[in-house]
């Protein structure tokens, strides 16, 4: 059977989720309802991120496999054509190896996390990014993030229904920038605890506000005790904005 491996964006606002589920429509869903048109048989649909409820996407990555073979651009263009009205588009599509896993052979995860920083209500990006009226520091924040950078015990910012084997996970990197009034968090790691992203943020923002201390964010991290974290940040700002892999040889 042809494998194939797409990138994908989508608005997550409407959706319960990436993963299949029955208490309400999904990312997954959809692209299989649309995939097995090409095919007429059911579809499976792995993607390399399990975005929660609201989670928008401008870089996931999938993989499927067809019965028939079928070059690589029909497939995305079958695909969008059937996905239609659903705020979800197939941007590429490669023909991938037959053992190539968009899971689990991703070697990191990136994501944005968008804060307009404004009293005025948001028009053009609601359900798209979180609004703050109260001014954010975002030199304050990124000093603050740089506690998080390396390989750690991220139990505070751990959902308590997270289902991973360990809390143990290395952070690549973490930046905290303004452009104007947006405030952009972006990181990336191999992998991420349950809302392990919108629990950082949310704590940072608590520094960019000037309600905690640069040197807070360290002190939670080594607490280790989900009870110590911020509120955490609402699920509209959040991007999956890419996945790498290892190159082909």
């Amino acid at each position: 059977m042809p494998r194939y491996r797409l990138l994908i964006e989508y608005d997550g606002a409407a959706y319960s989720g990436w993963q299949r589920q029955d208490n309400g429509p999904s990312i997954q869903n959809a692209l299989e309802e649309a995939a097995s048109a090409l095919d007429e048989a059911p579809v499976l649909v792995i993607g390399a991120g399990r975005t929660d409820a609201g989670v928008h996407a401008t870089g996931q990555v999938a993989h499927l496999d067809l019965v028939k073979p079928i070059r690589a651009d029909k497939v995305r263009d079958a695909i969008n054509a059937h996905l239609r009205p659903h705020p979800i588009a197939v941007l590429e599509a490669f023909d991938a190896a037959p053992d190539f896993h968009a899971r689990f052979d991703a070697t990191s995860r990136s994501y944005l996390y968008r804060i307009i920083n404004r009293r005025a209500d948001l028009a053009l990006d609601r359900n798209r990014a979180w609004r703050l009226a109260a001014p954010l520091d975002a030199e304050r924040m990124h000093d603050a993030a740089q506690a998080l950078v390396g390989r750690h015990d991220f139990t505070t910012f751990r959902d308590a229904n997270c289902q991973a084997d360990t809390p143990v996970k290395t952070l690549t990197s973490i930046s905290v920038a303004r452009h104007g009034e947006e405030v952009a968090v972006r990181t990336s790691a191999r992998s991420f605890l349950h809302r392990q992203v919108r629990s950082m943020v949310g704590s940072l923002v608590e520094v960019g506000r000037g309600r905690e201390s640069v040197e807070w964010i360290s002190e939670i991290l080594a607490a280790a005790d989900r009870t110590k974290c911020g509120p955490v940040a609402p699920a509209d700002g959040l991007y999956l904005t890419g996945v790498s892999y290892e190159p082909l040889n």
